[in-house]
């Protein structure tokens, strides 16, 4: 349903969000309005829709017509291995090759990775697009859940061989070997026709893969870096040919230029070996990630421990994770505990206690217990899956500045090839030197390579996102890379980001008793319940190492407080309703519980009853406590030139304490999910990128606002889902840290394009002039590649700016 079809095509999708015929009706017409579609009919009981449209529209339209209705189109995803791609031109033809298919809405080829993503409606079909993909030239295969065939991180994937450009220096050594000596006055030539026999096999056996691919691109009716390796090296060889059989057996052999063209086969092939040795280590993160995947589970099942495939362990049973063993699905601590490390899927240098009620990620190794777990999450529903896809899909998708390079790239391929034919005829029709004419021609041929074009995007992305990955900062998309480089102004949630999101005992004051006296005595209290205050006022007491008293008849007071007996007195903890009935009303801590409150602090008071006689003992404030590092992760992004603003719900007097301990200079109080977007908004219509940091599902809407979402791991999915960057920790100092890294890949990205431009530029009008000889233009096409590649390895040594690498 693209250009070039002109009878009507069919096609049916689903809607998401229609609840009534008004919604069916609005639909409807937003459909019918786009140019080209003939009928829309919509059932809302299915949420299935039907259009016919002409075979010039662009499906495209359909979807964000429906979208700008207020409606969604549910798509599906095909990933598919493409072999056999070359340059960014190749790029494009599969694209569009891929864009061709009815009811395709998007396609996104990564040539480093060699993997399309593809968007549809439900119509579409894995063969449909596989098929295209052939018919363009090149070899496909859809890619399984397990990531397999053809994906770059898994075992699939070899290191390339390198036999190929062995063989062709080989054989290319008698050609060039005279070249080499005759300064040093060795005067010695190979016979013409060894030099046709050894420049044969190099031509036609180990450069085929030239011709191959050139005709898939002449049939296709475009051009790719392949086309230009074989006309050029053709003409050379053409060349050399009719000159042998020009002057065999008439006097003296004039020098002939079958190393040439065998030079330059054996130069690509070695750039491209070396381009593919570097490509490979660019999925360095993915392999790491699939080294993790355990194979085999011991799980517990009518009472008896067996070991079975991974794959087989059900949703809710029981596993058993011995010391020095990877967890093999994710799950709930049952019995035991034990240090666990996570280091790869979390970023934490440090193993992570865990017991009873904790949860285990697949992947992560057990240390010294043994732990015994409830499966919560299999397959690809595990984190350690979620992650791998993750990194996989921002390494995939295409960043927006990848798009322009391609749209240079499909017309590049023609110009050089006009270029060449100009070259050829300046200087034939000029000097007369036909034969110097071909030379300079191939030579801007060979030289206009756009594989480094291709490749100057997806390897640094690939490279930044992998390296983010190892510290624990999950890049969902090159499009959230790509932003946040810009991004100058980041608003923060409060609760659970800059905050610890629990509450802690923060202030302990006695009235006639010390704090620890009046602690001791609370912690006595609260030692049986689970309440969330109860568990702050045990934490500090353990952290203080205060003395455990025992207690008896420990009971809760509903909507008042707790009370205990310890030793001989009864002890109550409670708030002010409470006090008031025991008859406390003039509390000797007022004022001091006014400024707790003020600050947003919850207050509890103690009173203890001694032989008839109760006195207030002291109270205890519980408050959300910031995070150690949030100070310093403020002050990195000023460092960075980036404002930091709070937005919460929060009261004013809590707020305002946070905001003063963090640095922040700006915050807003007492907001709704919707105020927080609505903020976000607002700046954005400034001029401002902006980014937002959060964790909960009230965050949901400002993540989806905002230019660039963050979101903490440690809260809801539905944060991660909407935000383009995931935090798998809760150490806020991996935002300037996610920053930093969006920056220095960008940095490669224009660094890289750059070298691509240049080179051509400059390379291409040395060779149309004769300053560039086709051996060398070979070299340094090969080296432009290389070194784009090697230029985006450099990001593998990026480490979080201090502190954040724990």
């Amino acid at each position: 349903m693209k250009n070039g079809q002109s009878q009507d095509e069919e096609l049916a999708f689903h809607i998401d969000g229609m609840t009534c015929a008004s919604c069916v009706s609005r639909v409807e017409k937003a459909i019918r309005s786009v140019p080209g579609v003939r009928s829309a009919t919509l059932n809302l009981a299915t949420e299935k829709a039907t259009v016919v449209a002409g075979g010039a529209t662009e499906v495209q339209a359909i979807v964000a017509a429906v979208k700008t209705a207020g409606y969604g189109v549910k798509l599906k995803a095909f990933d598919i291995a493409v072999s056999g791609m070359t340059c960014a031109s190749c790029v494009g033809r599969v694209e569009k090759a891929l864009m061709r298919v009815p009811g395709v809405s998007a396609a996104s080829v990564n040539l480093a990775t060699e993997r399309a993503h593809v968007e549809a409606f439900a119509g579409v079909t894995d063969t449909m697009l596989i098929a295209a993909v052939h018919n363009a030239g090149y070899e496909a295969a859809l890619i399984t859940q397990s990531g397999k065939p053809g994906l770059p991180g898994s075992d699939q994937r070899q290191l390339p061989s390198w036999w190929r450009a062995g063989a062709a220096a080989l054989l290319s050594m008698p050609l060039i070997v005279p070249m080499i000596a005759l300064p040093f006055g060795f005067a010695w030539a190979t016979p013409g026709w060894i030099q046709f026999v050894l420049a044969s096999l190099v031509q036609f056996w180990l450069g085929a893969r030239f011709y191959r691919a050139g005709w898939g691109a002449l049939r296709a009716g475009t051009g790719n870096m392949d086309l230009l390796v074989a006309l050029g090296t053709s003409a050379a060889y053409g060349l050399s040919v009719y000159m042998l059989l020009a002057h065999s057996g008439h006097g003296a052999m004039p020098h002939l230029y079958f190393e040439s063209s065998a030079i330059i086969i054996t130069l690509v092939l070695l750039g491209k070996w070396l381009e593919e040795r570097a490509k490979f280590q660019t999925v360095a993160a993915i392999r790491a990630l699939e080294s993790l995947r355990p194979t085999t589970a011991i799980v517990r099942r009518d009472g008896v421990d067996r070991e079975v495939p991974v794959a087989e362990v059900i949703y809710g049973e029981l596993y058993i994770v011995r010391p020095g063993d990877r967890v093999p699905v994710d799950g709930t601590v049952q019995e035991g505990d034990s240090h666990v490390d996570q280091s790869l899927l979390t970023g934490e240098s440090l193993p992570v206690y865990k017991s009873v009620g904790d949860h285990i990620a697949a992947g992560a190794v057990n240390a010294e217990g043994v732990l015994i777990a409830r499966a919560t999450a299999i397959g690809g529903q595990t984190m350690l899956a979620q992650i791998i896809k993750m990194v996989e899909d921002a390494q995939a998708v295409k960043a927006p500045i990848q798009r322009l390079v391609d749209r240079v790239s499909t017309i590049f391929v023609p110009i050089v090839l006009a270029l060449s034919g100009a070259t050829l005829l300046g200087w034939g029709l000029v000097n007369g030197d036909w034969q110097q004419a071909l030379l300079n021609a191939v030579a801007v041929l060979v030289i206009a390579c756009p594989c480094a074009l291709g490749l100057a995007t997806p390897t640094s992305i690939m490279v930044g996102t992998g390296a983010a990955a190892r510290y624990g900062i999950l890049i969902k998309d090159a499009e959230a890379l790509e932003t946040a480089h810009a991004v100058k102004v980041i608003a923060f949630d409060k609760t659970g980001t800059l905050t610890e999101g629990k509450p802690a005992v923060t202030g302990v004051e006695g009235a006639g008793r010390s704090g620890e006296e009046v602690l001791a005595l609370a912690f006595a209290t609260q030692q049986y319940s689970d309440h969330p205050l109860a568990r702050a006022v045990v934490d500090e007491a353990e952290k203080r190492r205060i003395t455990l008293r025992p207690s008896e008849n420990a009971k809760a007071l509903p909507g008042r407080g707790v009370q205990a007996i310890v030793g001989n007195d009864i002890v109550y903890l409670g708030n002010a309703r409470l006090m008031d009935e025991l008859g406390l009303t003039a509390r000797s801590l007022e004022h001091v519980a006014a400024r707790h409150e003020k600050e947003g602090k919850t207050v509890s008071w103690l009173a203890v009853k001694t032989d008839q006689k109760i006195e207030l003992a002291g109270l205890l404030a519980f408050g959300d406590r910031i995070k150690p590092e949030a100070a310093m992760a403020v002050a990195e992004l000023a460092a960075m030139g980036i404002r930091s603003l709070m937005l919460t719900g929060d009261n004013q007097g809590a707020a305002a304490a946070v905001a003063s301990a963090a640095g922040v200079s700006e915050f807003r109080a007492g907001l709704l999910p919707a105020d927080k977007a609505g903020i976000v908004a607002e700046r954005k219509g400034l001029g401002e990128k902006v980014g937002f940091v959060g964790d909960g599902i009230n965050d949901a809407v400002a993540l989806a606002a905002a230019d660039l979402g963050i979101a903490m791991a440690t809260g809801s999915d539905v944060a991660m889902h909407a935000a383009g960057i995931t935090l798998m920790r809760g150490d806020i100092l991996l935002v300037p840290a996610a920053i930093d890294v969006s920056k220095r890949t960008y940095r490669k990205i224009k660094q890289n394009l750059a070298w691509a431009f240049v080179y051509n530029i400059v390379g291409i009008p040395l060779a149309a002039f004769g300053y560039l000889d086709p051996v060398l233009a070979g070299a340094a096409m090969a080296l432009s590649s290389v070194s784009v590649v090697s230029n985006s390895l450099l990001l593998r040594t990026w480490k979080p700016p201090r502190a954040a690498v724990k």
